[in-house]
């Protein structure tokens, strides 16, 4: 384990994105990881063109044999993952009599599995070297199930239950887990479109989110965090 790779998974243009760039700012090699290799190629290459290490690996968070397989790849190219951003999700709104089984548990295996699965990749290192930094990304809807929030809600449910899990677990191990409460839109290109007026403020920058998350893996080991809760100053709650 060489203590300087990180490896984010459901990287895209907004949260993802930023992460990967914080982490590589401070030398760590990123694992950029996303269902579509095309789909972050130009975050690499803005990683790269600031002289940073950036790999882009296809993965499917619902899929335990190509998480395996991702994992491997990081490991072969960029060593074993220090740092660990579980950062894929599903969503799907509609009533309990309108989502069909089959969009349920991919939702459920998006928001939750998909962090177990990869858990299971990066732990044993982590366990062995003694430190180690496991993020999860989570939702409002991991505090409060609403009316046709179901597919999103019980996975994020289940997400903060496996950090709880997970940090009680191997905390006394050296390895920080912490689950991010994400309360309110985050600032990104689909949101942008869907509203093109809206003010900056009313959302949360991608970037100050990232910072959030690298003071997290910076944090002393004797005042560790396990739940953060992160929102725009004018959004209700």
């Amino acid at each position: 384990m060489n203590g300087k790779t990180a490896a984010v998974l459901g990287v895209g243009p907004g949260l993802g994105a930023a992460v990967a760039r914080r982490f590589a700012r401070e030398g760590f090699a990123v694992a950029l990881m996303a269902r579509r290799e095309e789909s972050v190629a130009g975050v690499q290459e803005e990683i790269e063109s600031a002289g940073g290490t950036a790999l882009t690996v296809s993965a499917d968070a619902t899929d335990p044999a190509s998480v395996a397989a991702a994992f491997d790849r990081v490991r072969a190219e960029l060593g074993e993952p220090e740092v660990f951003v579980y950062n894929a999700g599903a969503f799907q709104m509609g009533g309990i009599l309108e989502i069909s089984p089959e969009k349920f548990d991919e939702c459920f295996k998006a928001n939750c599995a998909g962090a177990f699965y990869a858990a299971q990749q990066v732990l044993p290192a982590m366990v062995e070297a003694g430190r180690g930094t496991v993020l999860l990304t989570g939702a409002t809807a991991a505090l409060r199930g609403g009316a046709r929030f179901s597919a999103l809600a019980v996975g994020k449910f289940g997400l903060r239950a496996l950090a709880q899990s997970m940090a009680r677990e191997f905390g006394p191990q050296g390895i920080h887990v912490a689950h991010a409460v994400i309360d309110g839109q985050i600032d990104t290109p689909g949101v942008r479109e869907m509203s093109p007026g809206r003010e900056d403020h009313t959302m949360l920058s991608p970037d100050a989110i990232a910072e959030a998350y690298w003071q997290l893996h910076s944090q002393d080991r004797t005042a560790w965090t396990l739940e953060l809760d992160l929102r725009p100053a004018v959004e209700s709650f």
